[in-house]
């Protein structure tokens, strides 16, 4: 069974992949579709390839529903004539199609991701005396034909793979971790996830677009280790997202310091939790002359998690720095490296329109934007600026040196909250209870737990889950960290009489 990794629903409203990177037809038309799966191959613009999709008219670039649809008895013989075009391509090329029924219509999807041998050519016309060929690229919502300056530039990036798509001749396959795997494409709601136990592991990963090479030797492509395996910073050290905190300033002797890794989209949530519980402190001023009160946050944090979700996206894993959040009496800041990249100029960064022209981890920003952490559209910036203004906060600024080596956004503290520093911390106030915000798997462990105590045996059994690793990471660890589960013999933590129980605190919860 062929499924895509993404929910057809999603894609079809553009809810986790841009417009810009899918192209509506009512009817087939293999010339044009065969264009559009070239333009997408090339990946022009690194966003990761996009979606052909046969049975929907489009109109201004928005898909006009319901759809008309296809007639079933065309799909079979469209699928064969689009695996013949994929030979018309130079080099070759083979797309992902996948037949999805939507709205009660029969639709085609054809997934057309970032080839790993592009730059790639396509006839110019289907005619039977054609002997020219061009390359094809996206503008816009718009499939062209690349001018002499564009084949240039598109020539350029044979040679330069984004690091996150490349494969990874050090890593097998059984570096890759099914529960991981299966918990994305629950997350993103994808048909894959029905199947994913059944299928060979080897074909799902092709079809995930996470592994490649021959049969002989298929390996698992970078972004696989960063969201699929427990230890990311085996293969990418320093992958890894550092809090540090400075009550009485980088000068004083104290300090605390909160080390996150593991797979990126769990260490991003993990670190993001931390700083959502720990730092982030609201404040309630009353006016003695009107009713309502003024609410405002020391720091905003839609606008730290958008700030840090770009960190993740854009920070190079070739180079070994963490991603650093530093807390000051006065400030916040969150750093990566390197810098802004070169087609951002110095004035777009002054004026705060942060658009770079290619993207430098096209397949992370797939999977971040799948589980809505990310959106890049270039809206990065933009929302950070508006949910600071709507705090009434200063606006962050924006840091970087001459060689682009290095990247920092700072967040002034609120000016209501400047008054109290130097009294009791940061906030001028204890930080206040907050309610753990859990994961769907812990709040399965917990429901487990509530029949009473068991041993991690007992727990995977009546979870379904098979891999000891991902229970651990997904769903033993979070519930210990948040104090929710403890172990029943602490002293002896890897005893083999060793289970687990709800703490009052868990119970209050559940």
């Amino acid at each position: 069974m062929i499924a895509l990794p993404v929910n057809v629903k999603d894609i079809i409203s553009g809810h986790t992949v841009e417009w810009e990177r899918i192209e509506f037809r009512k009817g087939w038309n293999p010339e044009r579709c065969l264009h559009a799966i070239c333009a997408f191959s090339n990946d022009f613009h690194n966003f990761g390839g996009g979606y052909v999709i046969i049975g929907i008219e489009e109109k201004d670039g928005s898909p006009v529903l319901p759809p008309c649809g296809i007639n079933i008895s065309e799909i079979d013989g469209i699928q064969k004539e689009i695996l013949n075009l994929g030979h018309k391509i130079n080099p070759d090329y083979t797309p992902i199609v996948v037949p999805e029924i939507f709205m009660g219509k029969h639709i085609l999807v054809i997934w057309a991701y970032g080839g790993q041998a592009r730059p790639y050519k396509a006839p110019v016309s289907l005619g039977k005396d054609n002997r020219e060929y061009a390359y094809y690229i996206r503008k816009g919502s718009s499939t062209v034909r690349a001018n002499h300056q564009e084949e240039k530039e598109l020539i350029g990036l044979s040679a330069s793979i984004p690091f996150d798509d490349r494969l990874n001749y050090h890593a097998s396959l059984e570096d890759i971790d099914l529960g991981f795997v299966r918990a994305h494409l629950q997350r993103v709601r994808s048909k894959l996830f029905e199947s994913a136990h059944r299928m060979d592991f080897k074909q799902l990963c092709r079809q995930m677009n996470i592994a490649g090479g021959p049969d002989e030797m298929v390996r698992p492509k970078n972004v696989a280790l960063m969201f699929f395996n427990s230890n990311p910073d085996k293969f990418f050290p320093y992958t890894q997202i550092d809090v540090v905190h400075f009550p009485e300033g980088p000068g004083a002797d104290t300090f605390t310091e909160k080390i996150f890794k593991g797979p990126l989209s769990l260490m991003l949530e993990d670190a993001l939790k931390y700083i959502k519980a720990s730092v982030i402190v609201e404040k309630v001023i009353k006016h003695p002359d009107r009713p309502q009160a003024t609410r405002c946050f020391n720091y905003t944090y839609p606008a730290i998690e958008e700030a840090l979700c770009n960190a993740v996206y854009h920070r190079s894993y070739e180079i070994r720095e963490p991603i650093t959040c530093r807390i000051f009496p006065d400030k916040l800041t969150i750093s990566s490296l390197p810098g802004p990249d070169r087609s951002i100029s110095d004035e777009d960064i002054k004026k705060y329109t942060l658009v770079p022209n290619r993207y430098r981890n096209r397949r992370i920003g797939e999977f971040l934007k799948e589980l809505e952490l990310a959106e890049g559209r270039g809206t990065g910036i933009p929302k950070i600026l508006k949910e600071v203004r709507n705090n009434g906060s200063s606006k962050p600024k924006l840091i970087y040196d001459e060689d682009r080596s290095y990247f920092t956004i700072e967040f002034p503290i609120h000016r209501t909250f400047k008054e109290a520093i130097g009294t009791r911390g940061v906030s001028g106030q204890s930080t206040p209870q907050v309610t753990p915000q859990v994961t769907p798997q812990v709040e399965q462990l917990l429901d487990v737990l509530m029949k009473g105590d068991k041993d991690r045996v007992t727990l995977q059994r009546f979870l379904g889950l098979k891999a000891r690793k991902s229970f651990r990471t997904l769903y033993l660890a979070p519930a210990l960290n948040l104090d929710l589960i403890e172990m029943t013999i602490p002293d002896k933590p890897n005893s083999r009489l060793q289970k687990y129980r709800l703490t009052e605190k868990g119970r209050k919860l559940v």
